[in-house]
């Protein structure tokens, strides 16, 4: 059964029930693979999110971080043999332009491990987004990029959507009518599981235009 995680940014740590949630799914916890949103930049190495796992009691045997540093055959085997995944937060357009270039989709669509993701991984697992600059992406033309496609929809990921209502309805009033978008802000979650869809937090959906707030499942 496979298992997805998207998830927003958390102040602190994991709330419990959201550890709780993890713990359950995370019934093999021998190698975490942590994939880089800036694969040129040491600095991004996952201890914020490793700390949020640490501090909910769920620790790995091993760790790894893929970025540019390593092979690109390497990257695929750790990958097939993870336990778990995490696509790491930061830039979205840098990780998802090393994902093409390390050819990562396909492995990572195939693998038998929980899959999560915070902010900007949470943005590429997803089967589209909408890349403009009024969502802080330096581009000259908005775009629909190409996530994973993990899940038949789109994610807006650590977003302040309170302030931004109209904003967002504008941005993703087209996409909305070709796919559902899921709208989260910080210490947010949605679960993907077997097909069924579980929330924790403020999440929102917005399908064919209309955006309605979601009830908590988690």
């Amino acid at each position: 059964m496979k298992t997805h995680y998207y998830l927003g940014w958390f102040t602190d740590f994991f709330p419990e029930n959201l550890s709780k949630a993890l713990r359950e799914d995370l019934t093999e916890r021998k190698s975490l693979v942590m994939v880089s949103s800036d694969p040129s930049d040491t600095e991004v190495d996952g201890a914020v999110e490793r700390s949020w796992l640490d501090q909910a009691g769920i620790s790995f045997d091993e760790y790894h971080l893929i970025d540019s540093s390593i092979e690109r055959e390497l990257a695929h085997t750790l990958i097939r043999n993870a336990s778990a995944i995490f696509l790491l937060g930061g830039d979205t357009l840098k990780q998802n332009r090393f994902l093409t270039e390390y050819e990562l989709a396909e492995p990572i669509k195939t693998s038998a491990a929980l899959i999560m993701g915070a902010s900007a991984g949470a943005i590429n697992m997803a089967a589209k987004w909408q890349c403009s600059e009024r969502f802080g992406y330096a581009v000259g033309m908005d775009t629909v990029c190409d996530g994973l496609a993990l899940d038949p929809f789109s994610v807006l990921s650590h977003f302040d959507l309170e302030n931004n209502m109209a904003l967002v309805q504008e941005e993703l009033s087209a996409l909305s009518d070709e796919m559902n978008v899921y709208a989260s802000n910080k210490d947010c979650a949605l679960r993907s599981k077997g097909g069924n869809i579980d929330i924790l937090g403020d999440v929102y959906i917005m399908s064919g235009s209309d955006i309605w707030k979601l009830e908590e499942t988690l």
